[in-house]
């Protein structure tokens, strides 16, 4: 390695180090001896990385005492709506200065819920909080964020609005009831493909509106639809701090599953997250910092984690990238892609970090994947991938610049310096869908060690500006990119 690459690669180490508050000047000098390999020696530098922001998110901590919602009218039964219930639970933990608000076990049936600072909502092991899916019960509208752009609409189905230290914890089940008669046929087009197309509860009599509201630049207060067909989240933290999301399984959500936004300090850890259902997508922190998703189990209808910050203009007012993130041992099944960045880019993703991954399911249609295009643009900048395992899956990287609109706005997407070493695929359909622009191609891509077995295509390369690699291999025979 030259000298000037081996500053280039020490600058780009301590200044994400620095942006997390991690590392000093001093700190900088000191770090693991290098291996034989130089560009093994960078990669080690930039994982250090990962463990500091694992080590720099601020957890959260309750005081020691609980409320059970059964204490406030909650009642296990059919046909009974907790809903008030456990908002008065929650208002009286928070009043006191917080605690854990204990659903016990049976099977309670609710509306929206709203968490507040302080409080830990833990759901007993034989627990089940099943949500209403008549939209009166996601009323009145809160300030939220759907597919990037951000609007008054239905309250999500577990929300908190610029909360601190706040969790949702134990080993019970939130059964969002999604299914072919309710909140999925709002999808429209994914309607067709399955049952009878009811044109009266489209989503895109909604969604094209509020898309142009944000080009326009119509401020957030005014948009505002008496005929809604966007499915809230499951779970929403908007602009929250210190936020633990633990243990629990996620079945049947209307639309994304996990959805932090706009926040920081954010610990997904031991969640299952299984939804089959249009735009089912498992965990997408949205402009969030200093987020570890881990331990955790995806069999969706979509992506299972999805980087995102925001879509077109919208995404470009608020500025915010997603950044400072680690995935680590997590278990991907179905799917549209496992480890996702994009395709609501616009505000960036810097510093993301994915490893012991294992992916698998004649379901899974990608395992790495970027997608953009010009009308999101948006820089993608320093992300590191390893130890990947595949087993079966359709494409195994996918970098495509032409997602959706395509060539047709002056954003030009940016993907530099990402590095994928370690992953091995078992079987594929393709190893690659690499597709940039003539005007604006595919650069900055490092693939180490990585083996694709029983692949049947080496797939689609267009546009590729050139590809460091070393040791990648297609059904045993070395190839070069």
């Amino acid at each position: 390695m030259t000298d000037l690459k081996k500053r280039n690669s020490l600058k780009l180490f301590t200044a994400a180090s620095a942006s997390l508050g991690l590392l000093s000047v001093s700190g900088c000098q000191s770090v693991t001896p290098l291996p034989v390999s130089a560009k093994d020696a960078d990669d080690l530098r930039q994982w250090q990385q990962a463990d500091q922001i694992i080590a720099a998110i601020k957890p959260v901590k309750f005081p020691d005492r609980s409320f059970s919602i059964t204490d406030f009218g909650a009642a296990a039964k059919a046909g009974f709506d907790n809903t008030a219930a456990i908002a008065a639970a929650i208002a009286a933990c928070a009043a006191a200065g917080g605690g854990r608000v204990l659903i016990p076990g049976g099977r309670f049936e609710t509306g929206a819920i709203h968490l507040k600072s302080n409080v830990n909502l833990h759901l007993a092991d034989d627990t089940v909080l099943s949500f209403y899916t008549d939209r009166k019960h996601y009323l009145p509208y809160v300030m939220t964020r759907w597919e990037g752009v951000e609007l008054m609409g239905y309250s999500p189905l577990i929300y908190a609005y610029q909360q601190e230290n706040i969790a949702l914890t134990g080993n019970g089940i939130l059964e969002g009831n999604g299914a072919v008669d309710a909140w999925w046929p709002w999808k429209g087009d994914w309607e067709r493909r399955n049952w009878d197309y009811d044109a009266s509860v489209d989503q895109v009599k909604t969604r094209s509106p509020l898309f142009e509201m944000a080009e326009r630049g119509v401020p957030v207060s005014e948009r505002v639809f008496n005929e809604n067909f966007l499915r809230p989240p499951f779970i929403q933290p908007y602009g929250c701090k210190r936020v633990l999301i633990e243990g629990v399984t996620i079945r049947n959500s209307p639309f994304w599953l996990i959805n932090p936004v706009l926040s920081e300090d954010v610990i997904v850890r031991n969640v299952n997250c299984i939804s089959y259902g249009p735009n089912s997508d498992g965990c997408n922190p949205e402009s969030c910092n200093r987020v570890l998703i881990e331990n955790c189990l995806f069999d969706t209808g979509d992506d299972c984690i999805a980087l995102k910050s925001g879509r077109n203009n919208d995404g470009r007012r608020l500025a915010t990238p997603v950044q400072n993130v680690v995935i680590q041992d997590c278990i991907m099944r179905a799917g549209h892609g496992g480890v996702v960045m994009g395709s609501e880019i616009s505000g960036g993703a810097r510093n993301i970090f994915a490893r012991r991954c294992r992916m698998s399911s004649p379901n899974l249609a990608r395992g790495i994947r970027i997608k953009t295009n010009s009308v999101r643009g948006g820089l993608i900048e320093n992300v590191y991938i390893r130890d990947i395992e595949i087993g079966e899956v359709r494409d195994a990287i996918v970098i495509n610049f032409f997602y959706e609109e395509g060539d047709a706005g002056n954003f030009m997407p940016q993907v530099n310096n990402l590095h994928i070493s370690n992953l091995t695929v078992q079987k594929a359909q393709r190893a690659f869908e690499l597709r940039g622009f003539e005007r604006a191609p595919i650069s900055g891509v490092t693939l180490h060690h990585v083996q694709f077995n029983n692949t049947a295509a080496l797939g689609v390369l267009e546009n590729i500006a050139g590809i460091d690699q070393l040791d990648v291999s297609l059904n045993g025979k070395a190839i070069s990119i």
